[in-house]
């Protein structure tokens, strides 16, 4: 039984490394190495960095594109509220 699961686990781990096995680094050392397990982890860690720094530029550059036009009304509402503000304080001190 325990040679079961031993084989089981064998085999997950090195079908899920052959999915990362992009870079050609890893393929010249033993697999179950400390080295290969090492080179095939840093492999994954870069890899969801950079699909993480991916997903953050996207927002901020969606974000940017969505969020223009309401701030271009927000300014200009706020500069008719200035005008409106500057017409008042110029009639009430020529009054």
């Amino acid at each position: 039984m325990k040679k079961k699961i031993f084989f089981i686990f064998i085999f997950l781990i090195n079908t899920i490394s052959n999915g990362y096995a992009d870079n050609k680094d890893c393929k010249d050392l033993k697999k179950f190495s400390i080295e290969y397990f090492k080179c095939k982890g840093n492999i994954v860690k870069d890899k969801t960095i950079s699909a993480g720094k991916n997903i953050i530029k996207d927002t901020k550059d969606y974000q940017k594109k969505e969020w223009t036009e309401e701030k271009e009304k927000i300014n200009k509402a706020k500069d008719k509220i200035n005008k409106a503000k500057e017409k008042v304080l110029n009639q009430w001190v020529q009054n």
